[in-house]
């Protein structure tokens, strides 16, 4: 579909919709989502603010929404019209063959027109249309999302690798709070219906390989082999699966698959074998993608990671500040002249601007009076989540991250081996498994802590020297 015949039918939705075709600025919105502009672009191109630009994009995605029967926004506008148009093809080739009768209602927009979202659902396939698979879904353990601050670029990211490139492993890291499972589930819900399968899986309290493989291939010869008893069913190996169908399957928290007190990535004793199917996924041809959400990545997939293979990491960092004022607007926080800095000093990091957030409006205290003396609060619930992230490092990261901690700037290499207490061989490969679990920054070739985690470790030392004086 061109850019014309897009805009052709958005314009046509919305008219049907509020009874006016599309003005400038919304044409020139759409027109840049085709293009896979940024907002901040569209309003330099158009000569107007940022953020009327996200008000009538927001309101757009709205109207098509509605109209179109699914969640719609700028990362998948293209792929919705796509659909809408084919749902238009097919349904008037139907009433042309006189071969199918429509026993649900479905209007112009077809509300009705995806199969319904059951395991047993088929649809008939013609030789003039694309074949319409159908999808199975378990989604029971994926969270619901709640407010989603804007992540498009992040999303376009994702979308491309997934729809277009095809990547068969992905994994989303990021340290805590930074929104890698909402980011994730708002992913999933724009995605997950160009897929004959999606599943979401929570590594809370995960079970053996053999009980995992076994949930998933349960989950696919059921839905094969609908009448038949599942003790009757031959199972295929998972990767036949996989083959055979394309699926996505999501594994949020798979830091739990990794031992605490070790340099990232290693595998606790029982979960050896998660390394043998993910080296499956990467190396056989298949049609399918597993996405893995967590604080670090297996140790192995960096290493796979280039534009020649399947393979793909993102680093989720911190919202921009336009998305993360919305945190503070939502948590009442009038003093917005000064929110930038607090946004800054945080990180964007949306937990932690909630935690600190709700500190503020509790105890009602200034951002200007916080601001003075470059002041990081710690509210208990934030350092809880940092402890949890903290313990997990082994005794030489903590090393390191305490040197770090004394550093006023960001410092090199040779800087940290000037302490004496850690050799080359190990601060590289802390500082090396510490960027893995995206608990250091690093510009070329200086490392620093941000201003929270540094302040985390100084009163814990503080705390723990108490306790040795007592």
């Amino acid at each position: 579909m061109n850019l014309k015949e897009a805009l052709k039918i958005a314009n046509r939705i919305v008219f049907e919709k509020t009874g006016q075709h599309l003005d400038d600025l919304q044409a020139a919105v759409l027109r840049g989502t085709l293009e896979h502009e940024t907002y901040k672009h569209i309003a330099k191109n158009f000569d107007c603010s940022e953020s009327s630009v996200r008000k009538v994009g927001s309101e757009l995605w709205q109207i098509l929404s509605e109209e179109l029967g699914e969640d719609v926004s700028k990362s998948n506008f293209r792929s919705a019209v796509e659909r809408f148009q084919l749902s238009l093809f097919s349904k008037n080739f139907a009433l042309q063959q006189d071969c199918v009768q429509i026993s649900c209602c479905v209007n112009s927009y077809g509300e009705g027109r995806h199969p319904p979202d059951i395991s047993n659902s088929h649809t008939e396939e013609t030789s003039n249309t694309k074949p319409t698979k159908t999808s199975h879904q378990d989604l029971s353990e994926m969270p619901e999302l709640g407010n989603f601050f804007d992540r498009t670029p992040e999303l376009q990211t994702l979308t491309t690798w997934i729809l277009q490139q095809n990547c068969r492993l992905i994994t989303l890291t990021g340290i805590s709070g930074i929104g890698k499972t909402s980011l994730a589930v708002q992913l999933v819900q724009q995605i997950k219906d160009e897929f004959e399968y999606a599943v979401w899986y929570t590594l809370d309290e995960f079970p053996t390989i053999y009980k995992f493989q076994s949930n998933l291939t349960q989950l696919f010869s059921q839905s094969e082999n609908p009448d038949s008893p599942p003790t009757n069913q031959k199972r295929l190996p998972l990767i036949k699966y996989l083959q055979n169908h394309r699926c996505l399957v999501v594994l949020d928290d798979v830091h739990n698959l990794f031992c605490s007190g070790e340099l990232a990535g290693k595998y606790k004793p029982d979960y050896e074998e998660y390394r043998s199917l993910f080296k499956q996924i990467e190396k056989l041809s298949h049609q399918s993608c597993f996405l893995l959400v967590g604080w670090e990545p297996p140790k192995e997939v960096p290493q796979l990671t280039s534009e020649n293979t399947p393979i793909r990491t993102l680093q989720l960092t911190g919202l921009d500040t336009a998305a993360a004022r919305e945190i503070l607007r939502d948590k009442g926080l009038t003093e917005i002249d000064n929110c930038e800095a607090l946004i800054h000093r945080y990180q964007g990091n949306p937990l932690w601007l909630k935690s600190v957030a709700t500190l503020i409006q509790e105890l009602g205290i200034g951002a200007t009076e916080l601001l003075i003396d470059d002041t990081i609060l710690l509210p208990e619930d934030l350092k809880d989540v940092l402890q949890q992230q903290y313990d997990r490092t082994s005794e030489l990261e903590k090393q390191v991250m305490s040197l770090l901690a004394t550093e006023n700037q960001p410092v090199t290499v040779a800087k940290l081996l000037q302490n004496g207490q850690i050799s080359s061989s190990d601060l590289l490969n802390a500082l090396q498994s510490l960027w893995r679990r995206c608990l250091i920054e690093k510009e070329a070739s200086l490392y620093t802590l941000s201003p929270v985690l540094k302040q985390y470790i100084k009163t814990r030392r503080a705390h723990l020297t108490n306790i040795d004086n007592e």
